[in-house]
């Protein structure tokens, strides 16, 4: 019993803190695209083919991305201008920050999704995971 108060003092103790850390230089546009992933280890990256014969656009695509990133625990939205989006996820119990933008790419015809954590050197597949929901939520479904 006494080994599971100690445990738990430490998460309540850690909870905290929060590990919001430095916001990326590299935010945004650059040169008509998002940044690469410095490492794939906390950060993940995608260009997803939009397919515009049905009237859908990389712009509506973002778009209609928008509620499904105002659904996710956490998220805030921080920036928003036509065919950029930029929200940051902060995790429940840490409070670790992960950056993630959308830009609308209307020329090459995709959507570029980028996720990557401000801290640390790993952040268990969660950057993936998160793309992996916002590509579920695309109809019809973009290859990968």
């Amino acid at each position: 019993m006494i080994n599971l108060l100690q445990h738990l003092a430490v998460v309540l103790s850690l909870a905290l803190f929060h590990f919001v850390g430095p916001v990326p230089i590299e935010l945004g546009v650059h040169d008509g695209a998002l940044a690469p992933c410095p490492t794939p280890a906390h950060c993940a990256r995608a260009d997803w083919p939009i397919q515009q014969s049905g009237g859908d656009t990389p712009q509506s695509a973002l778009e209609s991305l928008i509620p499904v990133i105002e659904a996710m625990g956490g998220a805030e939205i921080v920036e928003r201008t036509e065919g950029y989006l930029h929200a940051t996820a902060t995790s429940a119990l840490f409070g670790f920050v992960d950056d993630l933008e959308l830009h609308a790419d209307n020329e090459q015809a995709i959507l570029q999704v980028r996720s990557v954590s401000r801290l640390g050197d790993s952040d268990l597949g969660v950057n993936s995971k998160r793309l992996e929901i916002l590509r579920r939520a695309l109809k019809p479904a973009p290859q990968v």
